[in-house]
């Protein structure tokens, strides 16, 4: 069960030879929940959250791109929250609709790496690796392996019948399409809320 955080086009499906499995293929904004087969994406900055019902092997997994700080609300990062704690609630949701209990769940966490270029004072993946840690902790969802910032990109591969997640680590060079993928789903953010989030936008 795919569906679209915000303005993007549906996931992306395709059978990986490598893999031999079913996949689907999630871009920021995406997420998708499921009973069989995997879900992968590409991280830079963005963080995806891998969450499991181990008893009725259900999982998913979102990709998103902008962090929540509901200990600060009178912060420029207030206005973004809700894209984070979306992320996060509509995949719980789907998973329950499939059949997952909330209770049971468990998470594997990946990305938030500093990869955007112009915010080194503001790092949106340190940002996002805080947000999701902190809203499994007041969830009560057990992390049972992260991956989180440092300078790299990453691959996920979450394969939801095991719950096994491959990650690899990418070299910088495939950042760049990283890079101008996450600035291009910033612009398309951005403009769509009206300009409330400029705090994101390179300096000149």
């Amino acid at each position: 069960m795919s569906a679209v955080l915000q303005d993007n086009p549906e996931p992306l499906r395709y059978f990986d030879r490598e893999f031999q499995v079913d996949t689907v293929k999630i871009l920021p904004g995406q997420y998708h929940a499921a009973r069989s087969g995997a879900v992968t994406t590409v991280l830079g900055s963005c963080v995806s959250t891998c969450l499991w019902d181990p008893v009725e092997r259900i999982g998913g997994m979102n990709h998103f791109m902008l962090p929540g700080d509901n200990a600060h609300p009178d912060s420029p990062w207030a206005a973004s929250a809700r894209f984070g704690v979306y992320a996060m609630e509509v995949l719980i949701n789907q998973m329950i609709h499939l059949g997952a209990d909330r209770r049971r769940l468990v998470a594997k966490v990946f990305g938030g790496a500093r990869l955007l270029a112009g915010f080194e004072r503001l790092d949106v993946g340190a940002k996002n690796s805080e947000f999701v840690v902190e809203f499994l902790r007041v969830e009560g969802i057990r992390v049972l392996a992260r991956d989180l910032q440092d300078v790299c990109p990453r691959k996920v591969h979450f394969f939801v019948e095991s719950g096994k997640v491959q990650v690899k680590r990418l070299s910088l060079t495939p950042s760049e399409t990283v890079q101008r993928r996450e600035q291009e789903y910033l612009q398309r953010l951005d403009a769509k809320s009206g300009g409330e989030i400029e705090i994101f936008k390179p300096p000149r």
